[in-house]
């Protein structure tokens, strides 16, 4: 997708849509805590929610292939973090503007602590949406994925789906509706929760029993010595 097309996710209708996306997550997210959170977004200036027990975020954008925001990194390189950096990971509509969307997943599942929250939305393939995105991209048609389809990729990289669920207005529109689910909703949102390891058993060494104490006198000691 090209810097133009992406330039689609800051009009009105999409930052509807990511408001709404944002009301229906606040349930879920609004109980993580941690250190650490990771925003990447489709939205160039995009705002990560609030969040009261989670407060130190890096927020990044695909822009033009590449990652940009707090760090700025090439789009076809890993994400540049170490392994379970983050508590909480949040893409909003990154996988439709990803050159490499499986793979993304994957690097987010890696970046996400044990026992972290995987949150993403997206476009639903299957909504009057799609159409519009068509027409506003000159007939270029994005690259939606189907949440059947990331319910299959999540459930390979060691995460356990909580909530699939649709959101959004039906149809494109600026105004952004007081209930975000809608069963014919234009966008998506889906929460998954990576696997704790499992702890390694530690094989014990026996303790040897210690010699048993003859409670008594002393080796040698005659009994009226003693008295």
């Amino acid at each position: 997708m090209s810097q133009r097309d992406q330039d689609i996710y800051t009009s009105g209708p999409l930052r509807s849509l990511l408001a709404e996306e944002t009301v229906a997550l606040a349930p879920e997210l609004q109980r993580c805590a941690g250190t650490h959170a990771l925003l990447l977004s489709a939205a160039r200036e995009d705002v990560p929610p609030v969040l009261p027990l989670l407060a130190n975020w890096t927020r990044l954008n695909i822009d033009g292939g590449a990652y940009a925001g707090d760090v700025r990194a090439s789009g076809h390189d890993p994400l540049p973090f170490v392994d379970d950096a983050f508590d909480l990971v949040l893409l909003r509509h990154a996988l439709e503007v990803s050159t490499a969307p499986h793979e993304l997943l994957e690097e987010a599942s890696r970046v996400l602590a044990p026992g972290g929250v995987l949150a993403l939305t997206g476009l639903h393939p299957f909504s009057a949406w799609l159409p519009w995105m068509v027409w506003r991209t000159g007939g270029r048609t994005p690259a939606v994925h189907s949440p059947i389809l990331l319910e299959r990729w999540v459930r390979r990289i060691e995460l356990d789906i909580e909530r699939v669920e649709r959101v959004g207005q039906l149809w494109p529109s600026a105004y952004a509706g007081l209930h975000a689910a809608h069963a014919f909703g234009g966008g998506y949102l889906l929460i998954a929760r990576k696997r704790r390891r499992m702890a390694t058993p530690i094989r014990l060494k026996p303790k040897p029993a210690p010699a048993p104490v003859n409670v008594g006198l002393a080796p040698g000691v005659r009994r009226s010595a003693a008295s």
